[in-house]
């Protein structure tokens, strides 16, 4: 296929005044904003321009619908650099769950905990990007913690996906994302370390670390039948023309790979950063959880989740949400207008959404089966800062409903925009059904039980 490629992380700020969502704020007070109920679960649902908020705003249970005619013209004058400031957590302050569940401290101390998935046999692997680890918990002691913690492999690049192959109860190899290759060691179910030496299946375009490194997170998952990789690879820049940009080569794409290590094609492109793969259980579709461009105004553009198509292209660097052209590109590639894949739910802009997972636990109420959950590792580029949560994504037969529901949230000190305490960045569903979140903010590691309570 003759199409350009793009890159990541150029530092384009974009600040927002975004019009608070709350379920105190009445749409009377806003004629362009709305709620509605929906019959089929009793939830109210906010719409229009009550689906933007803010951190100040989310509170675990309230709903919103963004689509693409909620979207405001494009104000670049509009974009700040409005970054947080991490603290330690506050003595009173805990993660917020919906009533009946609980959340525990389940680890914390971890040197920049990020990515994490369970094992087949329970064990719970975690992706210490920074200092290039990756970790093993096991089980959950009387008191809530570990009942063992080992290092399983060092001296990686980044690691941040995390795979094992092949599928099912015996796998035997996992698959690590680094920044710039796709590694495997043996593994054997209940290994805590490395059982032999790493083995290089291929390289990758290298990462860096943001605002102006190129985004460097790279997720892996395996097809439903196991025959393919799918390796996640994120932008260079924000919005560089990817003609002309020769780094963006193999970038803002999804790659495909045979299990030995060997590509095949590009799955998928102009997804900006998919930092969260997944596969939806149901359909065995991927899925995507994308954080999109910046420095286009206080609520553009929306970061999405969606299913990605094979062969698909969702607009960067040129188009977006669709056939909305970007105006720094003003007039180029007109033949891909009707090509843009709009996404199935339209997140706040600048969430950050990072790993994503679909609950197939038993738990849970019955109605959370075949939902997904997220992590919004939280904005920098707005002036109401977003994110810094945890989301549910409703979800009917494996598709989307479009819309996106607050899970846990309290991450935030004060009214939420000021200083913060946590960023949740992974998500995994574990063996009994209750849910793990890393949180690199206060370094920690969360359990959500529901008790019903």
């Amino acid at each position: 296929m003759n199409r350009p490629h793009r890159l990541i992380a150029a530092l384009a700020v974009i600040g927002l005044c975004v019009i608070a969502s709350t379920l105190i704020v009445s749409a009377a007070s806003s004629p362009a904003a709305s709620s509605a109920a929906d019959s089929s679960t009793g939830h109210v649902v906010l719409t229009g321009q009550d689906a933007f908020t803010d951190a100040a705003h989310e509170s675990p249970g309230t709903r919103r619908h963004l689509t693409v005619a909620d979207l405001p013209e494009p104000i670049p004058e509009q974009s700040v650099d409005n970054g947080p400031t991490v603290v330690p957590r506050p003595a009173t302050a805990w993660p917020i769950a919906p009533k009946g569940f609980k959340v525990e401290l389940y680890a914390t101390g971890l040197d920049n905990p990020r990515l994490i998935r369970f094992a087949p046999n329970g064990d719970l692997f975690l992706a210490e990007s920074a200092t290039g680890k990756i970790k093993v918990f096991r089980g959950v002691d009387a008191d809530g913690k570990p009942r063992q913690v080992s290092v399983f492999a060092t001296d990686l690049h980044q690691p941040f996906g995390i795979a094992f192959y092949p599928l099912g109860r015996n796998p035997r190899w996992i698959y690590i994302g680094d920044t710039d290759q796709i590694v495997r060691f043996p593994y054997h179910n209940g290994d805590l370390t490395a059982s032999g030496p790493m083995e290089n299946l291929t390289d990758l375009p290298g990462g860096g670390r943001l605002r102006g490194g190129g985004h460097w997170t790279r997720d892996l998952a395996f097809t439903l039948d196991g025959s393919k990789l799918l390796a996640s690879v994120g932008s260079h820049s924000n919005v560089d023309d990817a003609d002309t940009h020769p780094e963006e080569f193999h970038r803002a794409d999804v790659l495909e790979f045979t299990p030995e290590g060997k590509f095949i094609e590009v799955y998928a492109w102009g997804i900006r950063n998919c930092v969260g793969e997944a596969i939806n259980p149901i359909t065995g579709q991927l899925w995507c959880s994308t954080n999109e461009r910046d420095a286009l105004g206080n609520n553009l553009v929306p970061d999405y989740i969606t299913h990605v198509e094979e062969h698909g292209f969702y607009g960067w660097p040129w188009w977006y949400m669709g056939p909305h052209q970007d105006p720094r590109h003003e007039g180029k590639h007109p033949e891909l207008r009707e090509k843009v894949i709009t996404p199935d739910i339209l997140l706040e802009p600048h969430f950050a959404s990072l790993e994503l997972t679909f609950y197939q636990g038993s738990q849970f109420p019955a109605e959370f089966k075949g939902d997904g959950f997220a992590c919004e590792h939280g904005s920098w580029n707005r002036a109401q800062r977003a994110g810094y949560e945890v989301i549910r994504l409703p979800m009917h037969n494996g598709r989307a409903t479009g819309e996106y529901e607050d899970f846990l949230t309290g991450f935030t000190v004060g009214n939420g925009d000021g200083d913060v305490w946590g960023r949740p960045v992974g998500v995994a569903v574990a063996p009994d059904g209750s849910l793990f979140v890393s949180d690199d903010g206060s370094r920690s590691i969360w359990h959500v039980i529901y008790t019903g309570k």
